[in-house]
Order: structure tokens, then C-alpha cells, then sequence
């Protein structure tokens, strides 16, 4: 696929400065790019290594209105944004011929929508419903009474238990797991033995959710395990039984958020955090990378970053470590 000055323009809502009818078929890094490639830049500080490239557009910000270039400038308010949508456009992988794999097992009550793919060796049991679409990758195994909305993808191996809701344009990568039971269990104080509690809820993924490879999220206990639209996990992320996740939560590498917590809307988690159950995290706070909360606590502030364990602002934990620090040194 190509797309012209013009383009992607109209996709950023820009102006462009120069040909408009300048096409590029990639993209790259303005040291690696060549004349078929599409850059972009959103730091002044970068523009000049942008503008000597080879690339035939550059994406910029209107810091760059009066620089001259040989190609076309696009020049717009979120440069990495627009960047983004050109280069889904420009890579987006051809699309597999619809069909159902010779060696797919299907349970005869799979009821499926228009133009859906799956993949050799995959299981759908009974009472599965897939929307339009969709896309069951190689080895995958759906469980009985899933329904999984319009246009979403789960790559190969994926597993999903038994009563999951799966909405609409959702990604699912590689050798992720959901909807297992999650960790309950009772302990019988006169034995000491463990006995499990039912775990016989669901897991709900709302519209546009991404879960990245190695993802595991429980089902329920007895109520929902949700995921709301929009918020995007990283690889190896764990999500326990009952957790509520709202819409538009970015949650990084090696994350683990334990039963009955909340993420609200817009929260991002940096990589390798540790959430205790019963924890509740407010719209738009920021926890830093390796952080922990510990169990029933509550976060809460948009924008501000939070740091250390016990989780605490980052401006709070800097004076601890200076005053620590004169302390060392006395």
C-alpha cells in the first residue's frame, strides 16, 4: 500500500508543506530511510537529522512550518499520533483468505460469521459464536459457549476458557490464556489443608482491548472478571479473579494485579508492578516501573506519578532518598 502527502494529511488532520502528491510505500528512522519511506519527528531538537534524510515526507510538528526540505512536510499537532495511523496503514499484513483449516476441530453448534479464519489444528467446542470476521489462529482452543465479536484476532495457540465475552477488535498474541480459574482457596483451620473456593464467574473483554504474548487473565469467581475497552496489556501480564479494568489502562511488561482489585479509567502501569488484592487505583494515576501496593489500598491522583513500595508519589519518595542519603553521610 502507498499513501500520498495528502493522505496522510487528512489522517492527522495536518498541512502539508510541499508536493502533496508525494507517495511513500514505509517506513523507517530518518537514519535508515530511504525515498519510499515515511519519518516522522516530534522534538525540535531532531528536526535537522529529519530534514537531511532521505525520506520523501516527514511527519512534524508546527515547529517545523519554515524549515525547508526536499520532500513533503506534514505538519500537524501529534506528529507520533499521526505516524502511528499512516504506518497501520502502511504495514497492515494481507489479510488471510477466509476459510476453516482442514485439520481444525469444530464443534457442530460453532456458529460463524461472515469471512472468518481458522487456523490448522484449532478447537472450537460447543455452543462457540464468532462474530464477522474473526480470526482463530493455528493450535488455538476456544472453550464451550464463547462468543468473540466482529473483526477480533487471537494469534496462534491462544487458549480461552469456557463462557468467555470477547468484544469487537480485539488482539489476542501468542500463548495467551483466559478465563482459567482463579487463585481461591479456603484454608480449614482445623487441618491446615486448603479446600478451593468456586471459581465459576467470567471474564468479560470489552471492544478494542490488545493482550500481548504470555497474557494470563482469570475468570471471575463468582462474578466478572473485565477488561474495558480500549486498554491495552503488555506481554506476561497477570490478571486475577474478579479484577476490574477500565477503559483506555495501559498496563507494561511483568505486571501482576492480584483478586478484586480496581484500575480506573486512563490509569497507566509501568513494568513489573505488583498490585495486592482488594486495591483500588484511580482515573489517570501513574504507577512507576517495580513499584508494589500493598493490599486495600487506594491510589488516587491524575497525572501524578507513583513510585516505591509501598507506592507513594515520586516526589515523596526523592526527599526520603535525600534526606537517607545526608543521613548516610553524617
Amino acid at each position: 500500500m502507498t499513501l500520498s502527502a495528502a493522505d496522510i494529511a487528512s489522517i492527522s488532520g495536518g498541512t502539508v508543506v510541499g508536493d502533496p502528491s508525494i507517495h511513500v510505500s514505509g517506513v523507517a528512522i530518518p537514519a535508515t530511510a530511504g525515498p519510499a519511506d515515511l519519518v516522522f519527528v516530534d522534538d525540535g531538537r531532531l528536526l535537522a537529522q529529519a530534514l537531511v534524510s532521505r525520506a520523501s515526507i516527514v511527519i512534524a510538528g508546527r515547529f517545523a512550518e519554515n524549515s525547508p526540505f526536499h520532500g513533503a512536510l506534514v505538519l500537524c499537532d501529534q506528529p507520533r499520533l499521526a505516524f502511528a495511523r499512516a504506518a497501520r496503514q502502511l504495514t497492515a499484513p494481507v489479510p488471510a483468505s477466509p476459510g476453516i483449516a482442514d485439520t481444525a476441530v469444530l464443534d457442530p453448534s460453532v456458529q460463524c460469521g461472515r469471512d472468518v479464519v481458522i487456523g490448522d489444528r484449532a478447537v472450537l467446542d460447543n455452543g462457540v459464536v464468532l462474530g464477522d470476521r474473526v480470526h482463530v489462529g493455528p493450535g488455538s482452543h476456544i472453550g464451550a459457549g464463547v462468543r468473540i465479536g466482529d473483526d477480533s484476532v487471537l494469534r496462534s495457540n491462544v487458549v480461552v476458557y469456557p463462557g468467555a465475552r470477547i468484544g469487537s477488535r480485539v488482539v489476542v498474541h501468542a500463548g495467551t490464556v483466559l478465563g482459567s480459574d482463579g487463585f481461591g482457596y479456603v484454608r480449614d483451620n482445623s487441618t491446615g489443608r486448603y479446600e478451593t473456593f468456586p471459581q465459576v464467574g467470567r471474564l468479560v473483554i470489552e471492544d478494542d482491548v490488545e493482550l500481548g504474548a504470555l497474557c494470563t487473565v482469570d475468570r471471575g469467581a463468582i462474578g466478572d472478571t473485565v477488561i474495558g475497552r480500549g486498554s491495552k496489556l503488555d506481554n506476561q501480564v497477570h490478571v486475577a479473579h474478579n479484577v476490574k479494568i477500565g477503559r483506555d489502562v495501559v498496563i507494561a511488561a511483568q505486571t501482576g494485579v492480584a483478586g478484586s482489585s480496581v484500575i480506573e479509567d486512563g490509569a497507566i502501569v509501568a513494568g513489573q508492578v505488583g498490585i495486592a488484592d482488594h486495591v483500588v487505583i484511580g482515573a489517570g494515576a501513574i504507577l512507576g516501573a517495580q513499584c508494589g501496593v500493598p493490599t486495600g489500598k487506594v491510589i488516587r491522583g491524575p497525572g501524578i506519578v507513583f513510585w516505591g513500595t509501598p507506592a507513594r508519589p515520586i516526589r515523596q519518595v526523592l526527599k526520603e532518598m535525600a534526606a537517607l542519603a545526608r543521613l548516610a553521610k553524617k
